[in-house]
C-alpha cells in the first residue's frame, strides 16, 4: 500500500525562539463580512416545520449555482479559487462567543487559514487544496447517527446545527506536521449530540466517517487509501467540553476546504483526529479503526494527544511554526488545554 509522508521539521528551526508558555506572536485577522442571500431549505427526510423550510444552505448546491450565475440577482461572495466561502445565507453566524473560550489572543489572518488545508481526499499539497474544490457538493447533507443508542436519526447539516444551537470558540489548532494556527469556530459540543441521541451502556467508542466521492475529489481516484477516510474517540473524550462539531470558521459557514458543511475540532489532539465532511457517527462498543492509524500506526496512532515530549518518528513535536507569521514557538501539552483534558489519560 502506497504510504504518503508528512512534511518534516519545517524551517527556521535553526532560529528557534524560546519564549514563556503564555506568549502568542501578533499576527492580523482577516474577516470577511457576510453575504445575506435569502433563500428556501428544501424539504427533507420528513421534516416539514416552517423553520426549517425557511432555513439557509450553508455550501454548495444551488448556492453554488446562484453565485456562478450573476443574472440571478444574488451577490457572489469571493471567486472560489480564493478562499471557496460560497453565497449562503448565513442565518445563525456570526455566532455569539463563549466567553470561556475568548483568551483575547491574536487570530490566524483568516485568508492565509483559507489556502493552507489538509485535505487528503483532493489533494497531498495543502497549498492547492481550495484550487480543487468547486466541484464538491456539500448541500444538502444528510448526516447519518446511530450504531449503539436509543434515538437514532439522520438529519440534514443546517437542521443539526439549528436543533443544537451555535456559540463561537477560539482555539488552538496543531498538525502532527508542527505548524499551527489561532481560529475562532463556530459549532456545538458533541456532547449535546451525544446527549441527543443517548448512547447504549456498551458504546464505548465513537466512529466518524466522511464522504466518497470519486466524481468530485480527486484524490480518491490518485491515492490507494482505505477511503472512506474514518476517525475514532473514546466516548469520554467526545463528552469532554472542548469536543466540537463545527459548522463554521471566522463568523462564517465553513468553506469547503476546512470541512464544509459539518466537521469535528478536538483541539487538544492532532488535527488528523478533527475529521472533516462528516457523513456518518456511529457509536460503537469496540476502539474503530481509522485511516491514519491503519497505515501507520507508530506515527499516527489512535490517541495522538498533542505531546511536545514525544517526537514524531521522523521529526521532533517540541515546537510549532504559526501558518501567517512564520514564528517557531514552543508547543504545550495537550496544547495547552490540560486543564480540561490530562484527568481523561491519568492512571489509577
Amino acid at each position: 500500500m502506497q504510504r504518503v509522508y508528512f512534511c518534516g521539521i519545517l524551517p527556521r528551526m535553526a532560529n528557534t525562539i524560546h519564549r514563556p508558555e503564555w506568549h502568542l506572536p501578533e499576527s492580523m485577522i482577516t474577516l470577511e463580512a457576510v453575504f445575506q442571500n435569502r433563500r428556501r431549505f428544501l424539504r427533507q427526510l420528513g421534516f416539514t416545520g416552517a423553520g426549517l423550510l425557511a432555513s439557509p444552505l450553508v455550501g454548495c448546491s444551488k448556492a453554488e449555482t446562484t453565485a456562478a450565475n450573476p443574472a440571478s440577482g444574488a451577490k457572489p461572495v469571493l471567486s472560489s479559487t480564493a478562499t471557496n466561502f460560497v453565497a449562503v445565507t448565513a442565518k445563525g453566524y456570526p455566532a455569539p462567543r463563549n466567553p470561556e473560550f475568548d483568551p483575547k489572543w491574536t487570530l490566524t489572518d483568516g485568508s492565509v487559514a483559507a489556502r493552507y488545508n489538509n485535505f487528503y481526499e483532493f489533494t497531498t499539497n495543502k497549498e492547492r487544496v481550495h484550487r480543487l474544490v468547486d466541484r464538491f457538493i456539500t448541500a444538502p447533507w444528510p448526516v447519518e447517527i446511530g450504531g449503539l443508542v436509543e434515538k437514532p436519526m439522520t438529519l440534514d447539516a443546517v437542521e443539526l446545527a439549528e436543533m443544537m444551537g451555535l456559540e463561537e470558540r477560539v482555539y488552538r489548532f496543531r498538525c502532527v506536521e508542527a505548524w499551527a494556527m489561532i481560529v475562532p469556530w463556530t459549532g456545538f459540543p458533541l456532547r449535546k449530540l451525544v446527549e441527543k441521541v443517548s448512547p447504549k451502556p456498551e458504546a464505548k467508542f465513537v466512529r466518524f466517517e466522511t464522504f466518497f466521492r470519486p466524481d468530485q475529489a480527486p484524490n480518491f481516484r490518485d491515492q490507494n487509501y482505505p477511503w472512506p477516510y474514518t476517525e475514532g474517540l473514546r466516548l469520554d473524550e467526545a463528552m469532554n467540553p472542548l469536543t466540537l462539531v463545527a459548522t463554521g470558521i471566522y463568523g462564517k459557514p465553513l468553506p469547503k476546504q476546512h470541512g464544509a458543511p459539518i466537521r469535528i475540532v478536538v483541539p487538544w489532539k492532532y488535527g488528523y483526529k478533527s475529521i472533516k465532511s462528516i457523513v456518518k457517527i456511529e457509536f460503537v462498543a469496540k476502539q474503530p479503526t481509522t485511516l491514519w492509524e491503519s497505515l501507520a500506526p507508530d506515527e499516527y496512532p489512535f490517541e495522538s494527544n498533542v505531546d511536545p515530549g514525544k517526537p514524531h518518528p521522523r521529526w521532533s513535536q517540541a515546537t510549532e511554526r504559526l501558518i501567517d507569521s512564520g514564528d517557531r514557538v514552543k508547543t504545550l501539552p495537550f496544547n495547552g488545554y490540560g486543564s480540561y483534558v490530562a484527568k481523561l489519560y491519568s492512571k489509577g
